[in-house]
């Protein structure tokens, strides 16, 4: 079988590719990879045997909405050049936007001959959009969501399925904090991930700036978000706030080691962040690592709701009175016990998924 994965990002950042390239043979089936190459600088390329497509226009991330039309239109055009000319037997759209710019063709050429994987709300509000992302979740041979809450937003199917972001691959990894002692001061806080939301992290600079109890660590690619930070904390005179740049996904392996919470705050303005399960929260649960999550979304009822975290307002006054004291009471053996019981439950819909693709893809 001929198989397309399309992406419109970097195949770096999108780790949960490997929820489907695990479960096709690589060497029996031709595969190959549509990515985009915003940056125009080096991609990690797959283990897997692919052959890969490079659409290399730069656009930054964080622009305004309209300055990225000009360059969805190229992506748009390139795929569907790319598509007519290799004849693919079927499709797997990473995440649903670039299946939005082609819809029309999927459903005339390749009615239930694609996945949709669905990580994030965008314009459902809007009734032409949420039109077409009905047209292309029915059209489906399976969808596939990576938060349960975004089904609350969709139409109803019975092709609709949960792919939680938990890297499988990390399980051999789980013990490399845990191992090592928890005592630590000051208390690092590490954000990772691209850093986005300003109001947000100045926020937090100025509960836990200068505060000697914590430290607070960002590894990530940075742009526009992180030079309005370092400007706050240069103007601030702020010392313990430290930016460790991009990194591979395997080198959060060792950066753990020197974490003691997960910062998986978020300026929780839209009903996409509001539903959404972020990469950190799996971090949290595989590597026993306690989290910071937001109080009235639902990774932050997730977490409270199976003891994983701490659901906190940031705009509370006693914000690191707070933090500092939950840490500090930690019952270890029972939070590890409450990652244990969620992992599992994560991984038993996982291993769920990957059944339905076995079964679509033979």
């Amino acid at each position: 079988m001929k198989i397309l994965l399309m992406s419109l990002t970097k195949i770096k950042y999108i780790p949960y590719a490997n929820f489907y390239l695990n479960r096709i043979d690589c060497e029996k089936n031709d595969v190959h990879f549509l990515y985009w190459n915003r940056d125009e600088q080096e991609d990690i390329i797959p283990k897997q045997t692919l052959t890969l497509h490079e659409f290399c226009y730069p656009q930054e991330n964080e622009v305004a909405k309209h300055k990225k039309i000009a360059g969805f239109i190229k992506y748009r055009k390139f795929a569907k050049n790319l598509i007519k000319k290799e004849k693919f037997d079927f499709i797997i759209v990473l995440p649903a936007l670039p299946g939005v710019l082609i819809y029309r063709f999927l459903e005339k050429h390749y009615y239930k001959k694609y996945i949709l994987d669905y990580r994030d709300l965008t314009y459902e509000k809007i009734d032409f959009y949420k039109n077409i992302m009905d047209r292309l979740i029915k059209n489906s041979a399976a969808t596939f969501v990576s938060s349960d809450k975004f089904r609350e937003y969709l139409v109803k199917s019975d092709n609709i399925y949960t792919s939680h972001n938990i890297d499988i691959a990390a399980l051999s990894q789980r013990d490399n904090r845990r191992e090592l002692p928890r005592e630590h001061m000051p208390i690092r806080i590490a954000f990772w991930g691209f850093i986005r939301h300003v109001p947000l992290n100045i926020r937090l600079l100025k509960v836990f700036g200068n505060d000697s109890r914590f430290e607070l660590h960002y590894y990530g690619k940075e742009q526009a978000t992180a030079a309005i930070i370092r400007k706050y904390i240069s103007e601030k005179d702020i010392k313990n706030v430290f930016f460790h740049g991009e990194y591979r996904p395997e080198q959060r392996y060792e950066f753990i080691k020197n974490t003691e919470i997960i910062h998986n705050l978020y300026d929780v303005e839209n009903d996409g962040i509001r539903a959404a399960m972020g990469n950190k929260y799996y971090d949290g649960i595989l590597f026993y690592l306690p989290q910071l999550c937001n109080k009235g979304i639902y990774m932050g009822e997730r977490a409270e709701k199976y003891k994983t975290g701490l659901c906190v307002d940031v705009g509370s006054e006693t914000l690191a009175n707070d933090v500092f004291t939950y840490y500090n009471n930690m019952n270890w053996p029972e939070f590890e016990k409450a990652c244990d019981e969620e992992a599992d439950r994560i991984i038993e819909a996982y291993r769920a998924g990957e059944k339905v693709i076995s079964d679509i893809l033979g």
